[in-house]
């Protein structure tokens, strides 16, 4: 590539994070459909045909702007080829493969989970985005049953609960529902949460008398 190239590309990626980083504070603070796609390119400094040249419409840049606040950046590599998730699924035991999760998932609610609330309610006003999310499994559900059922299978997990039931209960545990209540509502801190949901699952989760490493 040349060099020309290369800062081309550069920019252009550079404008689009700034594009969405733009449409999700503004969709957070004033909702999705209150929003208007001239708002976004004045907080981000560019015109609103490059808003339309990059992302299309309004829905598209919600779909991508849910897409990296969930990945954490714009590479195509699923969740669960992150290196967090590699890490919860190559942990030698139950105790440290729990403690990965809850430390990755926490980096993760911390993105997405003003976000997430804010894609329920645009979805209830706005019924032609629920198009953007095709009906199946939840995503979610599906990378914290992945992890929880490499937890069930390791040493110092709790035998008696099947992994069925241990995935719902991480589902459950680090929802971002939950980890608003308590972040947003009442003013926990991060590390707080953290610290509350590793104990919480540690105690349903794992054997008694299991190791357990340091948190956080």
């Amino acid at each position: 590539m040349s060099e020309g190239k290369g800062k081309q590309r550069s920019r252009a990626r550079e404008t689009r994070r700034r594009i969405i980083e733009a449409a999700g504070a503004l969709f957070v603070e004033q909702g999705y459909g209150a929003t208007k796609l001239q708002e976004i390119a004045d907080r981000a400094g560019v015109a609103v045909q490059t808003i339309y040249f990059v992302f299309r419409n309004k829905p598209s840049l919600l779909k991508e702007l849910v897409d990296v606040a969930i990945a954490g950046d714009d590479e195509p590599v699923p969740t669960m080829d992150r290196p967090w998730f590699t890490e919860v699924l190559t942990a030698p035991t139950a105790g440290s493969a729990l403690a990965s999760l809850v430390a990755g998932t926490r980096a993760t609610l911390e993105r997405v989970a003003a976000v997430h609330e804010m894609v329920r309610a645009a979805t209830a006003a706005n019924p032609e985005i629920r198009d953007l999310w095709p009906d199946g499994a939840d995503p979610r559900y599906t990378v914290l049953s992945a992890a929880a059922t490499s937890l069930a299978g390791k040493p110092g997990a709790r035998p008696a609960v099947p992994a069925g039931e241990a995935a719902d209960i991480v589902y459950a545990v680090l929802s971002p529902e939950l980890f608003l209540v308590l972040t947003r509502d009442r003013s926990w801190s991060p590390a707080k949460w953290e610290r509350w949901a590793h104990d919480t699952l540690a105690s349903q989760l794992l054997a008694d008398g299991a190791p357990r490493p340091t948190r956080p």
